[in-house]
């Protein structure tokens, strides 16, 4: 999953935008940016931040600038340290697939924002927020909660490629590869109506504006 090979193997399989958001960290964000930029591929900049009740929340945003931003206030909110023996390297890389290092934060650790909390840093960061997988037993806001708390401001609903889009009809719902290994990237996507693969176009199908609309949830490459 270095650069490189996850942006060419998403031009490969005819995507024309994908998203890279790491667990709680942005550290290797950039260097996907670059890569897509030196491929003419459209990246858009993000992360899967873990709220207290362990709810998984994706950020997507416009630019590096409002994720780094973000990245600080979750590190700050972040306890714990990696163990590499037990949960492996936490490896940072660049464009070229070079490691530069590594980070000593527990990544896989939740952070101490509420669910409420993760949706508002998101937005106050200038990004959208995506509840994560919702129905999965594990890290998902139904699969933890068992509902949808009354007011919950998240901007579109990601359900797993097993699931029914429809059962979620009266939300924006969406519907991601979620890939941790190369293979399943493009396993499913959404398809949209956009002027150009930009997080303000998405943010408009997200809510049906000035002709942009979320035109299919669960379909391949």
């Amino acid at each position: 999953m270095v650069p490189t090979a996850i942006v060419d193997r998403a031009k490969r399989l005819g995507l024309d935008v994908i998203a890279i958001c790491d667990h709680n960290s942005a550290e290797n964000v950039g260097a996907v940016l670059a890569a897509g930029r030196k491929r003419g591929f459209p990246v858009i900049p993000g992360m899967e931040i873990t709220s207290r009740e362990e709810v998984h929340v994706l950020g997507l945003f416009r630019d590096e600038e409002e994720l780094s931003a973000l990245q600080d206030l979750v590190y700050r909110n972040l306890p714990g340290e990696n163990d590499p023996e037990f949960f492996g390297a936490q490896t940072i890389v660049n464009e070229c697939d070079d490691v530069l290092g590594s980070t000593a934060k527990l990544l896989i650790g939740a952070t101490d924002f509420s669910l409420e909390e993760t949706v508002d840093v998101i937005h106050e960061a200038g990004g959208l927020a995506i509840a994560a997988h919702i129905d999965r037993e594990r890290f998902g806001l139904v699969g933890q909660l068992g509902f949808v708390p009354d007011g919950l401001a998240v901007d579109a609903m990601e359900v797993s490629p097993h699931a029914s889009v429809e059962q979620w009809a009266d939300y924006a719902a969406v519907t991601f590869s979620d890939a941790h290994v190369l293979r399943d990237i493009g396993r499913t996507s959404t398809s949209f109506l956009l002027a150009e693969a930009t997080l303000e176009e998405i943010g408009k199908a997200l809510r049906n504006e000035d002709g942009r609309a979320i035109v299919a949830a669960g379909g391949g490459a």
